[in-house]
């Protein structure tokens, strides 16, 4: 009822109805794996350099159906910052604007529901651009992998600790490691570790009404 009410009200909210497609039901056993690369940890003030995706489509990875998109910033790369993410300013000469970027997104992902690691985040920080551009944030359900890996650990007490950190799960789960800081191969891992585990615990989509 309530996931209902939200739905009519971002519809409602949707400044240009050729996105109206988002909403619609989405294909059966697909995904869409996200990640993104950003200038800081603040989806409100910092910005996107990087978008990878992939498609996950009965039970296999499509890698030919991903998506690798450069997004140029107005805020400039320092030092520091570069250690975190690894993209250089000579990465972004030929990037994207971000509108078409993000137009660009949308399409790839459709109506699927959105895997990733923490994909709070990245679901906010995009959602910062869907808001100025069509009105609405992000309206697709998600799937987050480091839940889905909590529920499958035996624990002597609700309150016994169970490290979430990436890399934890990667060893624990015996995935092969790509590139680290690359958008499209952190979506790619991401995407090995909810096969991984979809088997093992039901993936729970949370649907985010912010």
């Amino acid at each position: 009822m309530l996931k209902n009410l939200i739905k009519k009200y971002k519809i409602r909210k949707l400044k240009d109805k050729s996105f109206l497609y988002l909403f619609d039901e989405p294909p059966k056993n697909e995904f869409i794996c996200l990640d993104c690369e950003t200038t800081g940890l603040n989806p409100k003030k910092d910005e996107i350099l990087s978008i990878g995706a992939v498609m996950i489509k009965d039970n296999k990875i499509i890698i030919r159906k991903n998506f690798n998109i450069f997004l140029k910033s107005s805020i400039n790369t320092n030092e520091e910052s570069i250690k975190i993410h690894q993209i250089r300013p000579i990465d972004l000469e030929n990037a994207t604007e971000p509108s078409d970027a993000i137009f660009k997104l949308l399409e790839f992902i459709g109506s699927r529901p959105i895997i990733g690691y923490y994909i709070k985040f990245d679901v906010s920080i995009i959602s910062k651009y869907t808001k100025e551009l069509i009105g609405i944030k992000l309206p697709n359900e998600t799937i987050e992998v480091s839940s889905m890996y909590y529920k499958t650990k035996k624990r002597s007490s609700e309150y016994e600790f169970v490290d979430l950190k990436f890399d934890t799960i990667m060893k624990e789960l015996d995935i092969p490691e790509l590139g680290k800081h690359d958008a499209l191969n952190d979506a790619i891992m991401t995407s090995m570790i909810f096969l991984k585990l979809k088997d093992k615990t039901p993936a729970k989509t949370t649907f985010y009404t912010n």
